[in-house]
């Protein structure tokens, strides 16, 4: 059965070594966001490793992650002595109002917001979920730079989780139809006779267009960045990273 990632709950068990916290230069970028808000809602939380990571820095205030993947929060919760909120769901199946000063989306969550009007909705409940003056920081891989040209994997990827388990990973580009990419991962798991496969649908919005459904939503650019560096925006960069924030109504 093809089902995506974060439903498998075997395959979650696997995400942290697939992107392991300490190389994450989008957690270095976050994090001093994070620990800047005194409430903080990170939306497509996966394991929660960044709300780990804020609250073992010493961030002492509301810490709430919200995932869709029942296995990804299994994982999230394996840690129940830092007093964080786990909350099964999405944008579309909560709402906050004026309770967070942050709210975040890594690892290019913000790409499987796939229709115009699901974009929209997302949009309207993350502005109601800010404090007024309140941030949202996402990022979507430019379209500029095609980054999906490049997934296809020649040979397996060795993902290693110890010293004695690895698990091998290929990924196959099956269409590129205007702004949307759908790929197939496939991982041969320790232990497993048969390959478990994952299938990914993403966005990639232009930032002319990304503006548009900000400001239609009430939340304007403070901060863009290309990279995780800090450098502009413009072609040839493989981010559009956003910092927006609540605008009054």
């Amino acid at each position: 059965m093809v089902e995506p990632f974060f439903a498998d709950p075997a395959l979650a068990s696997w995400y942290d070594a697939l992107s392991p916290t300490h190389e994450r230069a989008d957690f270095a970028f976050y994090l001093p966001r994070l620990m800047s808000a005194r409430s903080v809602l990170d939306v497509g939380c996966g394991t929660g490793s960044l709300l780990h990571l804020a609250r073992e820095a010493g961030h002492q205030g509301r810490l709430c992650g919200l995932d869709p993947g029942a296995g990804m929060l299994e994982q999230a919760r394996r840690r129940p002595e830092l007093d964080i909120e786990w909350i099964l769901g999405d944008l579309r199946s909560v709402s906050w109002e004026r309770e967070f000063d942050f709210v975040v989306m890594t690892g290019h969550a913000f790409q499987v917001l796939l229709g115009d009007d699901e974009l929209r909705a997302a949009l309207a409940a993350v502005r109601a979920a800010l404090t007024d003056g309140g941030q949202f920081g996402f990022e979507t891989r430019d379209p500029l730079a095609r980054a999906w040209e490049s997934w296809t994997t020649e040979t397996p990827v060795e993902v290693a989780a110890g010293a004695e388990a690895s698990m091998r990973m290929t990924r196959q580009v099956r269409s590129v139809d205007g702004e949307i990419v759908v790929f197939t991962s496939t991982f041969d798991v320790p232990g497993e006779s048969d390959p478990r496969h994952s299938d990914s649908t993403l966005r990639f919005l232009g930032a002319d267009r990304l503006d548009m459904f900000l400001a239609e939503a009430g939340l304007a650019v403070d901060e863009r960045y290309g990279d995780w560096a800090g450098g502009p925006p413009g072609e040839g960069s493989p981010e559009i990273i956003t910092v927006a924030r609540r605008t009054p109504a």
